[in-house]
């Protein structure tokens, strides 16, 4: 079937990105917003918008349902999610799909199988995807966690079987702190994620993260658009990004590639997706966890591949054939991306809130910019603060950099701060410009470079507490706020200063 109209079940930059694809395809679209993103660009930019809910997301855009009800009252033919929010809920998917509504993303099933950690490890262990050593279910007891911890030997990682982005997870260097860190690790877990299952794998010492963007259509094609390298990290996720990785030599691409073809085929996957491997300094690589929905990276892909991949999930989510060969695509150059965030890496990467007072564009040749921002924009404390996606493209790694450079020179926020000058002190680091960075990167180089403390005058702190003040009233808590604490609900948050 033609999708004619899409609800656009997210904010920000992605759902401009998917509003300006689905224009170039003659696809109607409908936006969502919250209180708190009446005037937000993406609204602007869409055919119509509609109202989701007061500003929590918990609110306005995870409430699945409600979601459903404004696709079926507007006659929607499907929903795209982006990332984040919904993207990767298989219980509203399969919601999409009994309701007659196409969802542009993978099957439920997929979605189920891939999402829980261990299940995961399972399957690509019987398809010979390489996994890190470790356990394929989830530990509670605790003398089979010691000896499992003992025989694969220290350094190990604690991980959230139902988990993502660093909660629920530990790493532990001697087995006196294994007990202890098990139980903080559930705990978080149960919090985020509603479930406290616990596996164990073995730390690989100073990898590189590898991904892998693969494309499956229904009828059982598979093809990948090369790798990313990802290694550039705070807490887990992700700052800069890039493709070709630099460490990534033609026979490894072939391996890894392979791999990743294997893992897709084994929860037969369709539309866009990514499977994330670690990559140790002998260039044995493993497989770390599959990202079933577009990823924010997707921007660098299609600047060395030449592909619209959001045009492509609309594509296979009608029922067509991917619209390329694997022996059609070639690398060409290299493209670079930094994650542009209102946040003072100076302090913590605390969240910078307030109004955009100017927001200047770069251009020129091979410059792309995907934001959902403009001048007059605010940025609230209820959503991720990533203002856009800064990608530049060269012949090679050396031009990409060197572009990325002067483009962030010309690149202008006025209101907030933002981690611009993080992105220029990292792409002139000499273990970035050589290639020779890992995960640890940032750890090691950086975190020794910034404050010892969260807050290093009491200015800032006091406007921490008000921040954090302003939230919790806006949720209708009953507070008592002093110097350095708040207390909601007579649960209290200390802030050292």
């Amino acid at each position: 079937m033609k999708i004619k109209k899409v609800l656009i079940a997210n904010r920000g930059e992605i759902a401009v990105r998917i509003i300006r694809a689905c224009k170039e395809m003659g696809i109607t679209t409908a936006a969502l917003y919250s209180d708190a993103d009446r005037s937000a660009l993406h609204v602007k930019l869409a055919d119509e918008a509609h109202y989701a809910g007061n500003s929590p997301a918990n609110e306005s855009y995870l409430v699945a349902d409600n979601i459903l009800s404004i696709a079926k009252k507007i006659n929607a033919d499907a929903v795209h999610p982006g990332y984040g929010f919904l993207s990767e809920n298989a219980d509203f998917i399969k919601k999409c799909e009994e309701s007659g509504i196409v969802f542009v993303g993978p099957s439920a099933e997929a979605v189920e199988l891939m999402g829980e950690k261990t299940s995961a490890r399972t399957l690509m262990k019987k398809h010979n995807v390489p996994i890190v050593p470790g356990t394929t279910e989830p530990i509670d007891d605790m003398d089979e966690l010691k000896r499992i911890a003992a025989e694969i030997g220290y350094p190990i990682m604690l991980k959230a079987a139902a988990g993502g982005g660093g909660k629920g997870m530990r790493r532990i260097n001697a087995p006196e702190e294994l007990i202890e860190n098990y139980n903080r690790a559930k705990s978080e877990a149960e919090k985020a994620f509603g479930n406290g299952a616990i596996y164990l794998e073995k730390f690989i010492e100073n990898p590189k993260h590898i991904e892998v963007q693969i494309i499956a259509d229904k009828h059982g094609n598979y093809r990948h658009v090369f790798e990313r390298e990802c290694s550039v990290q705070r807490r887990h996720q992700k700052v800069v990004e890039e493709s070709p990785s630099a460490s990534v030599t033609p026979e490894i691409r072939e391996k890894i590639t392979t791999a990743a073809i294997n893992a897709a085929k084994a929860c037969n996957y369709y539309n866009a997706g990514t499977i994330e491997f670690l990559m140790d300094a002998d260039k044995n690589f493993y497989f770390l966890e599959m990202n079933t929905r577009l990823q924010v990276e997707h921007p660098v892909t299609e600047l060395v591949s030449g592909l619209d991949l959001v045009k492509e999930q609309f594509r296979i989510a009608e029922g067509e054939r991917i619209s390329f060969e694997q022996s059609d695509l070639h690398l060409n150059g290299s493209a670079l991306e930094c994650r542009v965030y209102a946040e003072d890496v100076t302090n913590n990467y605390a969240p910078s809130i307030g109004k955009i007072e100017l927001h200047r564009l770069p251009s020129g040749p091979g410059v792309r910019v995907d934001t959902g921002i403009e001048t007059g924009s605010e940025v609230s404390v209820y959503y991720d603060p990533m203002l856009s996606k800064v990608v530049t493209w060269g012949r090679n790694r050396r031009e990409a950099l060197n572009r990325m450079l002067h483009v962030l020179e010309e690149y202008k926020i006025a209101g907030v701060r933002t981690n611009i000058p993080l992105f220029k002190w990292i792409l002139k680091h000499p273990k970035f410009v050589d290639g020779s960075f890992d995960i640890n990167f940032l750890d090691v180089e950086l975190t020794p470079l910034l404050p010892d403390k969260w807050m290093d005058d009491f200015e800032n702190l006091d406007d921490a507490v008000a921040l954090i003040a302003s939230y919790l009233r806006k949720k209708n808590s009953e507070l008592r706020v002093t110097k350095n604490k708040i207390s909601s609900e007579n649960k209290w948050i200390e802030i050292d200063g």
